[in-house]
């Protein structure tokens, strides 16, 4: 069996230096991913920290999870790559949504999928040295010398799945719910099918945070936000599909929402996640012992999921950091 890798998601509200000492921290453990939201008004720019990532690291890749095809023009966020490829030594991956918090908290809603798509192929062409006809404009980096990064699609519909399944390397799926990353991968199979692509070819990110505790009632407090972040996407779903094509395990618990409020994005204890009950925490996020732990991924990695990807955003990072890097991470990959 091929080896499951492991990633860390900043949100970029930390002292940089620390997101550092814990990124070096993660690398000595086995961890080979390093990922940050890009939100730019509500937190930090990821951009300049990628740099000091990358130049602080050696084996790690790092990217954006999400970045999105409007808040950057492609030839900005080609160039920002390019460059950080070259800083890297070709560490770069590029995570990239229809776009959410960055957008909604400018008042102004998602893009569309064939916008993503177009975007995705004029970064692609951009990055790794070729040209671009960029509006009547022959585009094109001279010194773009890296390899183009990999690209990870995010995505909950049938729509986007499908897409990801026709063009991205990866996938992103923001929950660690066995059930719904199936139906999910459905798609993703049906659109590499249609493109006459090798489905096993595609990586497959589950995303959620964690927390290590066998006090349950404890450990869902910290994770909780979480689902009711995802319930943003999901309330954006159901104004495209039916609420019948959808699994129950998706969309019923936001029936009752209340609101959100972006300016408590990601954030432990908001008021955002006191909608959520409690067996929608335990099955998009992974709470529990050690054993709990290496059994939930387990069976995510039966399913096909390749990279585990924990959002360390609870104040214990090092510490969730430490404990998947000395128990977890070695149980898993110990064939």
């Amino acid at each position: 069996m091929a080896k499951m890798e492991f990633g860390i998601t900043f949100k970029s509200d930390m002292d940089v230096f620390r997101e550092v000492a814990i990124a070096k921290q993660a690398e000595a453990e086995g961890f080979d991913y390093l990922w940050s939201f890009d939100s730019h008004v509500l937190w930090q720019e990821c951009f300049p920290r990628f740099a000091l990532w990358a130049w602080e690291t050696r084996r790690m890749r790092i990217g954006t999870l999400v970045t999105n095809p409007v808040v950057r023009d492609v030839t900005v966020a080609a160039s920002l790559f390019a460059t950080l490829q070259n800083i890297s030594k070709g560490r770069m991956d590029m995570g990239i949504g229809r776009g959410d918090s960055s957008r909604r908290r400018l008042g102004k809603g998602p893009t569309t999928m064939a916008h993503l798509e177009e975007f995705v192929a004029q970064f692609r062409a951009l990055t790794a040295g070729g040209h671009l006809d960029y509006e009547g404009v022959d585009t094109f980096f001279t010194w773009a010398t890296q390899p183009a990064p990999p690209v990870w699609v995010a995505g909950y519909g049938p729509i986007a799945l499908r897409s990801a399944g026709r063009h991205a390397d990866g996938i992103v799926l923001q929950f660690a719910d066995p059930h719904l990353i199936q139906w999910c991968l459905g798609f993703v199979k049906e659109g590499a099918k249609e493109a006459g692509r090798d489905f096993s070819k595609i990586k497959v990110m589950a995303a959620a945070p964690v927390w290590i505790d066998d006090d349950l009632a404890k450990a869902r407090e910290y994770v909780r936000w979480f689902p009711a972040l995802v319930g943003n996407h999901i309330v954006d779903l159901l104004k495209k599909y039916p609420k019948e094509q959808l699994p129950p395990e998706l969309v019923t618990y936001v029936e009752d929402r209340p609101g959100y409020n972006y300016l408590h994005h990601a954030e432990v204890g908001s008021d955002n996640s006191r909608f959520v009950p409690d067996d929608i925490v335990d099955r998009y996020c992974v709470v529990g012992g050690v054993k709990e732990q290496i059994r939930r991924i387990e069976e995510l990695r039966d399913l096909g999921v390749t990279q585990f990807n924990l959002y360390l955003m609870n104040g214990e990072e090092e510490k969730q950091v430490e404990i998947y890097g000395q128990k977890i991470i070695p149980a898993l990959n110990a064939a």
